[in-house]
This record gives structure tokens, C-alpha cells and sequence, in this order.
């Protein structure tokens, strides 16, 4: 499993971590609490990055 965080983000810690790599679910940590996952359906992820777009 690998965590990613947007380019977008700076190096002050806060940021939201996406891991790559794990069958059909998305897992999402705060990079200050790295122990601590939600883990959320591909179904459910794709539907959440979809609506966030057309915000």
C-alpha cells in the first residue's frame, strides 16, 4: 500500500492521505494521526471525488 497527498499540499503536515494498491476500498488518513484510517468503497470514493468537482 502506498499513501499519496495532493501536490497541492505543503509541508506543514496538514494533509489529507490516500492510499493506492488496495482491492476495492480507498483508504483516507490524516497525515498528523497516520494510525488512524476511514476506509471507504471504490464505488463510494469515485461518487465523493466526482461530486467535490462541480463544487
Amino acid at each position: 500500500m502506498t499513501w499519496r497527498k495532493s501536490s497541492y499540499s505543503g509541508d506543514q503536515g496538514n494533509c489529507v492521505e490516500v492510499a493506492d494498491g488496495v482491492h476495492d476500498v480507498v483508504p483516507v488518513r490524516d497525515s498528523k494521526q497516520p494510525t488512524a484510517a476511514l476506509v471507504f468503497s471504490t464505488h463510494a470514493w469515485a461518487a465523493f471525488t466526482d461530486d467535490i468537482k462541480t463544487v
